[in-house]
């Protein structure tokens, strides 16, 4: 297969480790050039609490504690991650990354977007209007596009054909709102407690319903129809697998993942999706 130029846009800090670190470990194998972004033509930082697993305990506050992990340890990045990021922190590719008003469509033959969602970093990538621009033109150009978690997000955000979405008519998945409830009760209420909200990218403001700003529920009301929105099917294989949030694909266990695509979209809902998401573009690129 031809080797192809693939552009991965980063926020300047808290990006997730495993989405970014697996696809750029599984693109370069494949023999693909892995190009990346930011705000400011700096290196990206990954969510220092998914790479460590410190911080995400009840006594994750206290200075001499916090190296005790135990909900950290389920939550963090697997090791494959983790040893994958550490490969691409030492890439060159990786140290160079291109300004996010540099980008040319012409430049690149796949788009991948990564996702990520303590605020404090994910939301510069989430709500840069030049970037959004950037993707909705990459859509149109109809070159193949992947999308996970939060980056499905930043689709949703980017402009389409008639002042629409660019995944307006499209079918995808994305984080749904029951992982994300999920992940945000456990941290609240028994883990990162003092920090209550680092689950959730937005909140609702008073009187909005539960969820309004849920990643699910914003790419939604982004379709055409609400049908567009693709969860795992309750009749699907390994079901409970794929929707426990305890299991994670693997190169040798593909069950936990959910991907669906579209045409030249491709899209997933989390790190446990990653070696499938990967895989499946790749296998879009070659096309």
């Amino acid at each position: 297969m031809p080797s192809k130029t693939v552009l991965i846009p980063l926020p300047n800090r808290d990006f997730d480790p495993s989405e970014v670190a697996i696809s750029w470990q599984l693109l370069r194998a494949a023999g693909h050039r892995v190009r990346f972004a930011t705000p400011d033509g700096r290196p990206a930082e990954g969510d220092p609490l998914m790479l460590s697993g410190e911080g995400l305990d009840p006594w994750g506050w206290l200075p001499g504690a916090r190296r005790l992990k135990l909900i950290g340890l389920l939550l963090r990045a697997r090791r494959g991650a983790r040893e994958a990021y550490g490969l691409m922190l030492a890439d060159a590719e990786f140290h160079q990354p291109l300004r996010y008003e540099q980008l040319d469509v012409a430049d690149f033959d796949g788009l991948l977007l990564p996702g990520g969602h303590w605020a404090r970093g994910m939301r510069g990538y989430l709500e840069s209007q030049v970037l959004q621009a950037f993707v909705g033109a990459f859509f149109s150009s109809g070159k193949p596009v992947a999308a996970i978690c939060h980056g499905v997000l930043l689709a949703a955000r980017s402009p389409g054909a008639a002042g629409r979405s660019a995944l307006y008519g499209r079918k995808t998945t994305a984080l749904t709102w029951v992982m994300e409830k999920s992940a945000w009760d456990l941290t609240r209420f028994f883990a990162r407690f003092w920090d209550a909200d680092y689950y959730r990218t937005y909140l609702e403001a008073p009187g909005e319903p539960s969820g309004h700003m849920s990643v699910q529920a914003e790419v939604t009301r982004a379709l055409a129809r609400p049908e567009d929105f693709l969860d795992v099917p309750k009749d699907a294989a390994d079901h409970l697998r794929k929707t426990s949030g305890l299991h994670r694909d693997s190169p040798s266990d593909s069950r936990p993942a959910w991907v669906v695509r579209d045409g030249n979209y491709i899209s997933a809902r989390w790190p446990g999706d990653v070696h499938g998401f990967a895989q499946g573009f790749i296998e879009l690129l070659a096309q």
